[in-house]
């Protein structure tokens, strides 16, 4: 489509997903509004103000991924940290009680199984424990919630879990992270957004779908794009619930890079390793992820983290600067159970010119890859309907 033939087309939702549909559909010659809710856009990927610059909890690009591929040839991906090679001594596992310096005998093994060979029928642990017994496959459902958030990752689908125990398992490592947090790469979205002619309207919640306009792309979280498609009962997906930690500590010598609990789902990752400007200097930003079942509360996964950090920095109560605490539930990006592949979740067309974009709809990827692939396609649907939605 050229800039003749101007095709309007709205955008609700101003997180990554909606911010990949505004610059997909402008760059086919759409004429775009994006409108967002908060007086900020980026969604879960806004970083905080100040001098801790945390995300909302751990954060990473993988490579090879679709967010990769649509950021890079548009030159919105760098800056970017890698994992520092340095810093890879000091990578541990908490299991059986200890700090350790390697995982469960058995999960190098199932990581080597190609993602293909894991049923989709099957859960991960009854799968994983007939090729390497259940210790190791309870240590590699633990170490892949890293990318899934989920307070049972063995329960969940064998060839979902699989394809994420691979990638974050990878050699070199696959995650790097923007430069000073997300919210960075969300100004490089938005800045390539209002290049291209993109109108974006912050603190603006919409109560209705906007009529008359074109396609409607809603990239908004499922339960917020509920009442606005009228109260669709199919538009949900399960996704994790998740107790997220910021914790800023004096800087010492020695602390762990990542721990990596094996005894339940759990991690904690050393930010500012890669990045040091996330927090002052002489101060080093942890951020930390636990998950929760339904009938737990915050406090259960607060006891867990700090269980673990005095496992892995027993002075961090003396240490102490900053620390922000909060619950993920169902912001987590989506997980399939046995049975179920991406194909399954809520549907990116819905008809009558109205599309869907998120991190939990049917489009493939780790994560936020997800919304970025979502977001690319629904563009690409819409800029092929008529001007004028049905």
């Amino acid at each position: 489509m050229t800039g003749t033939s101007r095709h309007r087309l709205t955008v609700v939702g101003g997180g990554v997903a909606g911010l990949t549909a505004a610059v997909t559909a402008a760059e086919g010659g759409a004429a775009v509004t994006l409108y967002e809710a908060h007086d900020r856009l980026g969604g879960r990927a806004r970083t905080a103000d100040g001098p801790y610059r945390a995300n909302e909890g751990p954060h990473a690009l993988y490579s090879g991924g679709a967010a990769w591929a649509w950021l890079k040839p548009r030159g919105l991906l760098r800056p970017l940290a890698a994992a520092p090679l340095r810093e890879a001594a000091r990578f541990r596992f908490h299991r059986g009680g200890r700090l350790r310096r390697t995982p469960a005998p058995g999960l190098f093994r199932l990581v080597r199984v190609r993602a293909e060979a894991a049923p989709v029928d099957a859960s991960f642990t009854d799968w994983a424990t007939g090729i390497a017994g259940p210790d190791a496959a309870r240590a590699a459902a633990y170490f892949s919630a890293v990318a899934l958030f989920h307070h049972d990752p063995g329960a969940l689908s064998a060839r979902f879990v699989q394809e994420r125990l691979r990638r974050v398992a990878a050699l070199p490592p696959q995650a790097h992270f923007p430069r000073g947090g997300w919210g960075r790469l969300v100004d490089r979205m938005a800045a390539r957004a209002r290049d291209l002619g993109v109108v974006i309207e912050t603190s603006a919640r919409l109560d209705a779908l906007p009529s008359g306009g074109g396609p409607v792309i809603v990239a908004t979280s499922l339960d917020a794009a509920r009442p606005l498609l009228g109260d669709d009962p199919s538009l949900t997906w399960p996704s994790g619930r998740t107790v997220l930690l910021d914790l800023a500590l004096r800087r010492r010598a020695g602390d762990p890079y990542v721990v990596s609990d094996l005894d339940a789902p759990g991690w904690l990752e050393r930010f500012t390793a890669q990045d040091p400007g996330l927090a002052p200097a002489g101060e080093q930003l942890f951020q930390g992820q636990f998950p929760i079942g339904p009938g737990q509360a915050k406090a259960d996964g607060l006891a867990r983290a700090e269980a673990l950090l005095d496992t892995a920095c027993p002075d961090w109560r003396d240490r102490e600067r900053h620390r922000r605490t909060s619950v993920a539930d169902g912001r987590t990006g989506a997980v399939d159970p046995p049975g179920a592949t991406w194909r399954d979740r809520p549907a990116i067309d819905r008809g009558a010119g109205v599309l869907l974009a998120g991190d939990r709809v049917a489009a493939p990827g780790l994560l936020a890859e997800v919304a970025f692939a979502s977001g690319e396609r629904a563009a690409q649907l819409a800029l092929r309907q008529s001007p004028s939605r049905a």
